[in-house]
């Protein structure tokens, strides 16, 4: 359940959705069926959801377009779950207080755009670039020269652009010394990145984060990657120094790739597979698993072959 917040009407609603409604309903949030008031929208994905939503009380009900009802409040539209987030995000009202926390330390020279929130004791260095409407959290870290777009959230703890893992060593006293790491990262518009998740900023170029990629938490992506859009990396995933990963890419939670590798676009990889160095997968909506990543039917005949060895 949510808090009330900005006031629309049903058809109001219906036109942002794309859809037509006679309803005349009043709406100030969303909620779950079980709590729902006249003021709530709700969304119901199947038979059983939909009729407990039209036993509630909800003032409006999103549900498939084939939902077999004639009930006012019944919004039928492509996708129940994806209206609902976009309702919710409508009715959201705007964080109250300032814009930069008092505790928060915005260098001079740093470019922060309008309406941008900067939380408590986040650091915004030295050059950064800070587009409009972003939600910079609580102890985010913001290193000199990185780059973000407009809408940017980030979410407490997270670092970007910091200083890469890149060492030379000398072949005759075994020491390493850092590679220059003065390249730059750039985050482009309505991209989400989570709590306690690492950006390096590229080694002598760039790394790149495409539009709309939403970032899970404890994430780490090294020097010099190029992540694609709309791309989706859950927890804990790490993507060594100068991977490109494609458009659209799907990481599950614990995914690892050595360095250079290419993930091409659409391609779906399942939890704790791991990509070796150098290597390249493709295939669009194909599910890569295990380690190393394989598609879905080569790993469930290895895992069964590894089973029969007992």
């Amino acid at each position: 359940m949510s808090a009330p917040g900005m006031s629309k009407t049903a058809a109001e609603i219906a036109k942002l959705l794309g859809v037509e409604t006679a309803s005349r309903a009043v709406v100030t949030r969303v909620s779950g069926i079980e709590v729902a008031g006249e003021d709530a929208v709700v969304f119901a994905v199947d038979a059983a959801a939909v009729k407990a939503a039209l036993a509630s009380k909800a003032g409006l009900i999103l549900t498939q377009r084939d939902a077999e009802t004639s009930d006012s409040r019944v919004l039928k539209v492509r996708d129940p779950k994806y209206a609902f987030a976009v309702c919710a995000a409508t009715l959201a009202v705007p964080e109250d207080g300032p814009l930069v926390h008092p505790s928060a330390s915005v260098d001079a020279t740093a470019n922060v755009g309008v309406n941008t929130r900067v939380g408590a004791g986040a650091v915004i260095e030295t050059n950064a670039v800070v587009g409009e409407g972003c939600s910079i959290g609580s102890r985010v870290t913001i290193c000199a020269g990185a780059t973000l777009g407009d809408r940017v959230v980030v979410l407490p703890g997270a670092v970007l652009g910091s200083t890469g893992f890149g060492y030379v060593r000398n072949p005759e006293t075994g020491e390493y010394r850092l590679f220059p790491q003065q390249g730059s990262l750039v985050i482009e518009d309505d991209v989400e990145i989570g709590a306690n998740t690492t950006i390096d900023r590229g080694a002598l170029g760039e790394t790149r984060i495409g539009r709309g990629t939403k970032i899970d938490n404890q994430v780490h992506i090294g020097h010099n990657c190029t992540i694609g859009k709309n791309v989706v990396i859950a927890a804990q995933v790490g993507i060594s120094g100068s991977c490109v990963v494609g458009d659209g890419v799907v990481m599950a939670g614990q995914v690892g790739l050595g360095d250079h590798v290419t993930i091409g676009p659409g391609v779906i990889l399942g939890g704790a597979s791991g990509v070796f160095p150098m290597k390249h997968l493709e295939g669009p909506g194909q599910l890569f698993m295990g380690v190393p990543a394989e598609p879905i039917k080569d790993y469930l005949k290895s895992l069964a072959r590894v089973r029969r060895l007992k």
